[in-house]
């Protein structure tokens, strides 16, 4: 063999070398990448810079059997200063005895003026309370008092003076950020948290399991935010967030059933107030302009909403259907279809106005009134009672 074909031989054998190199290279980079997209490390899916303080993050871990772990801590951390625990103390007295019951709820601070706190809750957590407390993220606790309240939206809103806090608890704590609830999707991941049985401030996490949900509780209808994560007694008034930490909705409802049959039994059907819903409500709370129980009139009727499907159910025009009355120009069977020009959707509609309306105001509303021929329209001008007579 010449010089030539050993070299050629020699040129062929280190070609053939960086080949199997190169295949070697090539399938540890793809081992490499398939194995990271089974089993890497955590991923950051949002970021978020609340009220100008370090960026937080929501984070998700794969692990090794598929699952995801979905880390909050960062987002609860930054948000659990602006979520407060309300105690309610009320006292009742009968014959020679006196009981005393308390309630736990939540609530989220909103704003601050130059000499109170102000807070956000559900009504039903402070109705008819002698006393109400509030208790902080350093754990301190001072009484509060209702500023104003809404039946109409189960709203409330709460004060505790700034002279009653210590320097070491106005430190801590922080106003939370309202979101736009406008934006949500069903299937978007949420954050709960609240003084769930009165234990103190716990948290949950779910998604949107629906949005635009009627539900009515006693004589309050609205259009909800359905949620699946976890909410108990206690939570009323807590923050629903968003995964940035933004407030978009007020916890308030759950169903929830005594029996264990597969057909009856509810879990994971809980619904908060969407907080795009009640932001006038909110400004109307704070410049007083929601009137008192005692200040505002009424219709002085009973009455039950006409949904959609007892409408169709019944054949019933929509509104609200009068079961009793104790003003003369609204009988028994008439159905309430609107109230100064705003068309009845809930009972909701017809409290917002009266919330604003003064005992002895004239108010103008339509009804449907059943008649030989069918329901007829008419139009009435009703003077409002006072508390005294509705009651």
């Amino acid at each position: 063999m010449n010089d030539i074909d050993k070299k050629q031989n020699q040129s062929i054998k280190l070609l053939r070398t960086l080949i199997i190199v190169l295949i070697i290279l090539i399938v540890g980079v793809v081992i490499y990448l398939v194995y990271d997209k089974l089993y890497g490390n955590s991923e950051t899916i949002n970021k978020i810079d609340n009220n100008d303080i370090n960026i937080k993050k929501t984070t998700t871990t794969k692990l090794l059997d598929g699952t995801y772990l979905i880390d909050v801590s960062d987002v609860v951390d930054n948000v659990m200063p602006s979520i407060v625990a309300i105690t309610s103390k009320t006292t009742t007295s009968y014959g020679l005895g006196t009981t005393y019951q308390t309630g736990a709820g939540s609530g989220i601070i909103i704003d601050k003026t130059n000499d109170k706190l102000l807070i956000l809750t559900n009504q039903h957590v402070v109705d008819e309370s002698d006393k109400i407390t509030v208790q902080f993220v350093d754990n301190k606790a001072v009484d509060a008092s209702v500023l104003g309240k809404s039946s109409s939206y189960d709203i409330a809103l709460i004060s505790v003076k700034l002279t009653d806090l210590e320097s070491s608890t106005l430190n801590s704590i922080k106003i939370a950020t309202l979101g736009d609830s406008t934006k949500l999707e069903v299937g978007e991941g949420i954050i709960a948290i609240g003084n769930a049985l009165g234990y103190g401030q716990s948290v949950t996490t779910g998604v949107i399991s629906a949005l635009n949900r009627e539900v009515t509780v006693d004589n309050y209808t609205a259009n909800m935010i359905q949620i699946d994560a976890a909410i108990n007694g206690g939570n009323s008034g807590g923050a629903l967030l968003n995964s940035s930490g933004e407030v978009i909705g007020i916890n308030s409802v759950k169903y929830s059933s005594k029996t264990t049959s597969t057909n009856s039994s509810i879990e994971g059907m809980g619904f908060a107030i969407p907080i795009s819903d009640i932001s006038d409500l909110i400004t109307k709370l704070k410049e007083g302009k929601i009137l008192s129980e005692e200040q505002r009139g009424y219709l002085g009727i009973k009455g039950i909403m006409i949904t959609d499907s007892l409408k169709e159910y019944y054949d019933l025009p929509k509104g609200i259907y009068v079961s009793q009355s104790i003003n003369p120009k609204l009988l028994k069977g008439d159905i309430i279809t609107s109230i100064e020009s705003n068309t009845i959707k809930s009972f909701s509609t017809l409290n917002s106005v009266l919330e604003e309306k003064k005992s002895k105001e004239i108010v103008n509303i339509t009804i449907k009134r059943k008649t030989i021929s069918g329901y007829k329209d008419i139009k009435l001008q009703i003077e409002l009672l006072s508390y005294k007579e509705a009651s």
